[in-house]
């Protein structure tokens, strides 16, 4: 796998260019989207709610899902996620490495690990699912393994823009040791997994501009707008419902999600 690993750069300051010099306009949410993020209880709560609706859900044929946190996430916080996914008859596991504090030494190597191990206990192609940074591993693992894996679903990632068209580039250079300026990188990232691609993002995003989280439309690609805070992304109901309908889809079988009657109120593709 080419690594993600970005080099230990100098820091300087950042300037309009570092946004991103094609989209000139690109910036993180403002402080009040960043403010919105604080409803991320209340989406928990809602899925609590929702939670005996979520289970009637068509279930799925037991395949496999490998699901990787957010930025300083750990497995905890995909274990509601999980749980769902679980009752819906797929065999779940999460990415066992502790908190994600970006792509260090060893984190990648162990992500691919897991995916070839899951796909021969299952004799399965696996579904990967990431959240924020977690979707980066998600497609970069599909483009290295597109044998192994049967579709990509990312909630909030940032994998096109500029990484400091968020707010959360800061902490990532803090936990991470390298550098988010990245031109080469960043190139690479951009490019589509040959595999099932879905973006599920939301415009009201606190963290992540909405942009960076936008699939090129593409017969194998789509993205599924959703009204969620980043960080409620992976609890949020309307979200995990789009994901489960994904997932639920037969292999070989893959088409773009099309919302039918009052699903249009809360989905935009």
């Amino acid at each position: 796998m080419p690594s993600l690993r970005s080099p230990r750069l100098p820091r300087r300051p950042q300037t309009a260019t570092d946004i991103h010099p094609d989209w000139p306009g690109l910036r993180a949410p403002h402080a009040w989207l960043l403010m919105l993020e604080g409803r991320a209880p209340w989406e928990y709560a809602a899925l609590l709610a929702a939670m005996p609706w979520l289970r009637k859900l068509p279930h799925g044929d037991g395949h496999p899902v490998l699901v990787f946190p957010g930025l300083g996430a750990h497995d905890f916080t995909t274990a509601p996620l999980r749980a769902l996914l679980g009752s819906l008859g797929y065999a779940t596991q999460g990415w066992g490495q502790g908190f994600n504090f970006g792509p260090r030494a060893g984190v990648l190597e162990r992500a691919r690990a897991d995916l070839q191990a899951l796909y021969r206990r299952h004799h399965r192609k696996v579904s990967l699912l990431g959240w924020s940074l977690g979707g980066i591993y998600a497609r970069e693992l599909a483009k290295e393994c597109p044998e192994l894996t049967r579709c990509v679903v990312t909630l909030g990632t940032p994998f096109t823009g500029h990484p400091r068209a968020t707010n959360a580039w800061r902490f990532f250079e803090l936990v991470s040791g390298h550098t988010s300026n990245d031109p080469e990188l960043m190139a690479r990232i951009r490019q589509p997994p040959p595999v099932p691609t879905t973006s599920i993002y939301s415009r009201t995003d606190g963290v992540v501009a909405w942009r960076c989280s936008v699939n090129e439309p593409s017969p194998l690609a789509e993205n599924i707008e959703v009204q969620a805070s980043h960080i409620g992304l992976g609890v949020n109901p309307v979200a995990l419902y789009a994901l489960a309908d994904r997932l639920a889809q037969p292999e070989g079988q893959w088409t773009h999600f099309q919302p039918k009657g009052a699903q249009r109120w809360f989905y935009k593709t």
